[in-house]
């Protein structure tokens, strides 16, 4: 399956995404901070032709623009603009780590768009700090160049690796990162509990960002809603690709 780079523009500034098409049942894939869009390829490969996944590249990742807002609502008007240049509703939305927080809050926000949820690895409450993103540079001469100098980081960064005319780089700003954090941050409880509809809450058993404790009050609290745990770190999606579809599909087969 071969995507197509399309676009839209909302309130002035672009939002790309990539539409893998076909007659199948929509789905809007939101990544991670330092993500894209195509962080969802496997995923709709697996799940195709049967859902139609339409990944975005949120704004200040891949190829959309960078906004000076890196808000709450800024993040989940976008994911409702993109699903009304569609025109399409009734959507399962799955959201990795910043894109499910937008995933459950776009539920709550607008529950006539979406028919059912599936968070990865994300909570209710958020406290992080991306910080440490500041270090990594700016340009490089060379790709191999850029990736030593990411050091560890590398491996989650792939996607992100552009060649510019001064060099390559990432293609974000760190500093729209650590903002974006800041804006993330917080209690989140009553958007979480706001919706009812179908969920799916997948956590790393290694994970050090979504706790054992939370995730089991998430699913305790919140009706509909289901628990999914894999033996993988933060990325569960990236870590065990085949497991994770394989989840995502038996909860889509469920609904």
């Amino acid at each position: 399956m071969t995507p197509e780079r399309a676009a839209t523009t909302v309130r002035g500034h672009r939002l790309s995404y990539l539409d893998f098409g076909g007659p199948g049942r929509p789905l809007l894939a939101l990544h991670g901070h330092f993500g894209e869009g195509r962080t969802f390829v496997p995923l709709a490969r697996e799940l195709g032709p049967g859902w139609r996944v339409v990944a975005l590249d949120q704004r200040g990742h891949g190829y959309s623009d960078r906004p000076a807002d890196f808000s709450r609502q800024g993040y989940v008007e976008d994911a409702a603009a993109v699903l009304g240049h569609l025109g399409l509703d009734d959507v399962v939305v799955l959201g990795h780590s910043l894109g499910g927080v937008n995933a459950y809050q776009l539920a709550a926000r607008h529950p006539g768009l979406v028919r059912a949820l599936i968070v990865e690895d994300i909570g209710a409450e958020v406290d992080d700090d991306l910080s440490f993103g500041l270090a990594w540079p700016h340009r490089a001469p060379t790709r191999a160049e850029l990736l030593q100098e990411l050091g560890t980081s590398a491996a989650y960064l792939t996607d992100a690796v552009r060649e510019y005319a001064d060099g390559w780089g990432l293609a974000f700003s760190p500093r729209d990162m650590v903002a974006s954090q800041q804006q993330l941050n917080g209690d989140h409880w009553e958007d979480w509990l706001a919706g009812s509809c179908p969920a799916l809450l997948i956590r790393g058993t290694r994970s050090t960002v979504l706790s054992a404790e939370q995730a089991r009050e998430m699913v305790s609290r919140r009706p509909h809603t289901r628990l999914a745990e894999l033996p993988t770190g933060h990325t569960v999606h990236e870590s065990d690709p085949a497991g994770f579809a394989a989840t995502v599909r038996a909860f889509l087969d469920s609904l």
